[in-house]
């Protein structure tokens, strides 16, 4: 089975009326992989949605955990020394943020062939994960 790892930004716009069109599309892409099992995600991703959710989209702790249980309905790769370590050596491979190289370390270590996301440019390879954006038109 092919896996997609869905970086922050897509749970983000999930929970985001500012956009109703990323809002929707968001929203179908993570029903899709909860729906077919293939969703991945990982502690990182859920630490930032929970920064975001609080600081700029003001949302109350009750709505967030309903939110974030949904989210850990999908595989989580929980952040390990090695991982960042792997990070480091991705940010450097691949001269990319070092946030940006944790979500492709975590991808990688979950074997996903996708990562969606609206920060990679669509297309790239990144080893065997490709960056697609699902929110684009």
């Amino acid at each position: 089975m092919s896996k997609t790892f869905l970086d922050t930004n897509i749970l983000v716009y999930a929970s985001d009326r500012r956009d109703l069109r990323k809002q929707a599309l968001a929203t179908k892409a993570i029903g899709r992989c909860i729906g077919e099992r293939s969703g991945v995600i990982s502690t990182q991703v859920l630490q930032e949605y929970v920064s975001v959710a609080l600081s700029k989209l003001k949302q109350d702790s009750d709505y967030i955990v309903r939110r974030l249980r949904q989210f850990e309905s999908m595989e989580v790769v929980q952040l390990t020394p090695a991982l960042i370590r792997r990070g480091l050596e991705l940010h450097d491979l691949y001269r990319i943020h070092y946030w940006d190289a944790m979500i492709l370390a975590a991808a990688e270590v979950a074997r996903c062939s996708r990562l969606w996301s609206e920060d990679f440019v669509p297309g790239s390879l990144y080893g065997l994960t490709r960056a697609e954006n699902p929110l684009a038109e």
